[in-house]
């Protein structure tokens, strides 16, 4: 078990934030996770629990105990009903879609490089391309703080919806999770009509993809559109994209004929927030050390130096145009502590 005290977390948040936590808790075994849950119990310090920090905005020092996993190893077990494939909740998300596929297990392709760890797949509902986390998951498997006992629990009993689930609300930082269980197939079903999936291919005269092609496909799309927070600090999508009902998203489209959508259910459609932003003219531009990424307006970074605070307060202001110009309210994806 890591446990350092007055610590700097600038390695564990992607957008290169230097801030400290009084105290930093790592388990490495399921053993360990019993030993923190204890040891959160007995302290009088508040804590949060953080994943690789790839989804994460820290505003300021945390006065209390920052905690995460470095459980590793993966599992594959194959009977009658499905294929699964359970991951300890520290492995790296993207190496742990790169196995699956060499293992020839398949589901994950579209949720290629997304940055993150195993255990905030299960927490955030990740997902891309059409494809989400909860789409997978079969079962988490947890230890329960308050009690120290040992938890798994299904697909259902999580609520999972739209980058939401009962982990960030009613069960925030009640369960340290340290594996997490996917059901797979050994037969590749790709889903490919979604963004720019098919054209990518076709550019490549690829009709039939491999799953290791899609995979390749969606990282070249990724990396075309997404900075590398080793040379610009960033998140990843900072908003999430706003659903809205039919009605509200028909009357929008009388003044703007070319807003994209994705239908949701036969009532809702998911307007991609980057879009509006962009409408909104911020795409490449920046606030103080903060800023819009030129090529991909959903993603907020850190042009050097900037503070959480200065990240705020540019996503607050680009919420307000928003709404000014859309009537649209705008959420970010990113926890904000």
């Amino acid at each position: 078990m890591k446990d350092f005290r007055n610590y700097s977390l600038k390695a564990h948040n992607t957008f290169g934030i230097d801030v400290k936590c009084n105290r930093f808790l790592q388990y490495d075994d399921d053993f360990e996770a019993i030993e923190v849950a204890k040891i959160l119990r007995k302290s009088k310090q508040p804590y949060i629990i953080i994943g690789e920090g790839s989804n994460l905005l820290l505003t300021k020092d945390f006065d209390g105990i920052v905690v995460r996993s470095g459980i590793k190893g993966y599992d594959f077990e194959e009977d009658y009903f499905c294929e699964r494939m359970t991951c300890g909740s520290g492995e790296v998300w993207d190496d742990m879609v790169a196995t699956s596929i060499n293992a020839g297990y398949y589901g994950m392709e579209n949720l290629s490089l997304i940055p993150g760890d195993v255990g905030a797949s299960a927490v955030q509902n990740i997902g891309a391309y059409g494809v989400e986390a909860s789409d997978l998951i079969l079962c988490v498997w947890m230890i329960e703080i308050p009690t120290g006992k040992t938890w798994m629990l299904g697909n259902e009993e999580c609520e999972y919806g739209y980058r939401q689930s009962r982990f960030k609300k009613d069960w925030k930082n009640r369960f340290l999770i340290t594996r997490v269980t996917y059901g797979l197939s050994r037969t590749f079903h790709p889903h490919l009509d979604y963004g720019n999936i098919r054209s990518e291919l076709e550019r490549k005269g690829i009709s039939e993809p491999t799953a290791q092609q899609l995979r390749d496909i969606i990282i070249e799309i990724r990396n075309a559109k997404l900075p590398d927070p080793k040379v610009e600090g960033n998140a990843g999508s900072f908003f999430m994209n706003p659903v809205v009902t039919r009605k509200r998203y028909e009357k929008l489209a009388t003044q703007y004929p070319q807003m994209p959508h994705y239908k949701v259910d036969s009532r809702h459609e998911k307007i991609p927030a980057g879009w509006m932003i962009e409408q909104c003219g911020w795409k490449g531009k920046s606030l103080g050390r903060a800023g819009v990424h030129d090529k991909q307006a959903l993603v907020l970074v850190n042009r050097g130096g900037a503070t959480g605070s200065e990240i705020v307060a540019l996503c607050e202001t680009i919420q307000k145009d928003v709404k000014d110009k859309f009537g649209i309210d705008i959420h970010p994806e990113v926890n904000i502590i």
